[in-house]
């Protein structure tokens, strides 16, 4: 059987400036335990029937839109038709802009934007960098037959109100909202993604 292909963005940090950076260097929390994390438990179940690229955008810590704009363009010819886009977090921004500005050679099956900030108002940190939304959002929904958006009712990073703000621009997507997702959707597996994705296959 024909593997089909998924891309995950990962997510990131964006800082006003390189003083706020390295003072996030000096005071970040740090572990030396291991947490399994939901998009690893996606690729394990999935490495079987779909082809997995999780390319490592430039600079995930203090990221530039331009940077991951360059770097995503490089793996635009490789896209099949068909294929399934997922970003999470600052990932799930940069598609939405990505892909709100730019037509994508081959239309994807799906894309899933998971737990993505619509615009700066976060209480917990700076969206700067370049990653900043159009106004028009009606080519992130060409660029697909399916647009996903999930979060959750309890993340502190980024609120739910998100949600509420990305439907206001968007005609077609299906939003979801879950009751907890581990706040910023530290959970160990999510199946409920695996489930919508082999819906949308089925579907074609």
């Amino acid at each position: 059987m024909k593997k089909g292909q998924i891309l995950m963005v990962h997510g990131g940090m964006t800082f006003k400036n390189d003083a706020d950076y390295v003072h996030w260097l000096k005071t970040r929390k740090v572990s030396l335990q291991k947490r399994p994390y939901w998009e690893a438990d996606l690729e394990k179940k999935l490495e079987k029937r779909f082809d997995i690229i999780r390319p490592r955008m430039p600079l995930q810590d203090n990221a530039k839109y331009r940077d991951w704009k360059l770097a995503f363009a490089r793996y635009i010819p490789f896209l099949k038709k068909d294929s399934i886009l997922i970003g999470s977090s600052l990932g799930g921004i940069f598609l939405a802009k990505y892909l709100s500005e730019h037509k994508l050679p081959k239309k994807a099956l799906s894309v899933y934007l998971v737990c993505a900030p619509f615009d700066n108002s976060l209480s917990t940190e700076d969206l700067v960098g370049g990653f900043r939304l159009k106004t028009d959002l009606s080519l992130l929904e060409k660029n697909c037959k399916n647009l996903h958006l999930l979060f959750s009712g309890d993340d502190e990073i980024v609120p739910a109100i998100h949600a509420e703000k990305y439907s206001q621009r968007l005609k077609n997507a299906h939003i979801v909202v879950y009751k907890s997702k581990g706040g910023h959707f530290t959970v160990p597996t999510f199946p409920e993604i695996i489930k919508m994705i082999g819906a949308d296959v089925k579907a074609g």
